[in-house]
């Protein structure tokens, strides 16, 4: 009986988030385990299905950097990183659109049909919304670096992706990009996920990884913080306490915030129903970031 009030209770907890947040667009960014683990994927895409079924409508951008490394050094190329990039020319960028495409996009779509909805996948195969430049990195003596097929979202084609969301379709975007003339680029699903939320003016952007939220203290997990605005964190990667692969991470829900998202989330996937406690409870599992922090909660 107790359990059954216990769940009772957090219903109507999140039957106020319910109301608020349906019909609004939420985008989040799958990577981590999530994509390495089929259960673990599974049980977060129901998730997802979940918020589909109340109202919500979900934009999923996913990763896959593990898989494509792995792929990578099964047809006997080394990777090469410049600066934290994957250097990609033409064997590489095939490679990366066939992981991406076949061993992520349409796993994911075949999963969420399996749960009741209805998602498209959106990549370089089929219908593609990511549009880029190509990325020159600063170098020593203000020198350009080429990291070759890689690229930066300028353009994100919001109109098919709201047409989507207003059918009931969950778009599922695999980041690689066209550019001006119809090639591909490579693309950093994080910095991806942050111009779609941004772009589309998306009540949320959660990036969901492996990582509990943002820590004042790296090597210390009870440092993790709740809640931070975008002053706090700014002066967090002035002082050089978020850095590595937390950067892309914050940087995108920067992106998100100043293209008009209302808050974005940082949360671990590997915690059962992280996705729904951190939109559908007070209390939250990761980290919200917000414009100007006003108070606790979701």
């Amino acid at each position: 009986m107790e359990e059954a009030i216990a769940k009772a209770g957090a219903l109507i907890e999140a039957m106020e988030y319910i109301r608020k947040f349906r019909g609004r667009i939420v985008v989040v960014k799958l990577g981590g385990s999530v994509l390495e683990d089929t259960c673990l994927q599974k049980k977060l895409l129901a998730d997802i299905a979940f918020m589909a079924t109340v109202g919500i409508r979900p934009i999923i951008v996913h990763g896959g950097g593990k898989a494509i490394t792995k792929a990578m050094n099964k047809a006997g190329l080394e990777p090469v990183w410049v600066q934290g990039l994957r250097y990609t020319d033409e064997r590489t960028l095939n490679i990366v659109e066939h992981t991406l495409v076949n061993e992520i996009n349409i796993p994911i779509c075949e999963t969420l049909k399996e749960l009741g909805c209805y998602p498209t996948g959106l990549h370089s195969l089929s219908s593609c919304v990511l549009f880029a430049e190509t990325l020159r990195l600063e170098g020593e003596e203000g020198r350009k670096v080429d990291v070759g097929l890689v690229g930066r979202v300028t353009e994100v084609n919001g109109h098919l992706l709201k047409t989507l969301c207003t059918d009931g379709t969950i778009p599922v975007i695999a980041p690689v990009a066209q550019d001006k003339s119809g090639g591909r680029l490579n693309v950093n699903a994080d910095s991806a996920a942050g111009v779609v939320a941004a772009t589309l003016d998306a009540e949320k952007l959660v990036v969901v990884s492996d990582t509990h939220g943002v820590r004042k203290d790296i090597n210390d997990p009870a440092s993790w913080v709740s809640s931070l605005d975008e002053k706090q964190i700014k002066e967090m990667i002035d002082t050089g306490i978020i850095g590595d692969a937390m950067l892309p991470k914050v940087e995108a829900c920067m992106t998100a915030l100043d293209g008009g998202a209302n808050k974005a989330h940082i949360i671990d996937g590997r915690i059962e129903h992280s996705l729904l406690l951190e939109i559908y409870t007070d209390e939250g599992v990761g980290t919200q970031i917000i414009k100007k922090l006003e108070g606790k909660g979701t």
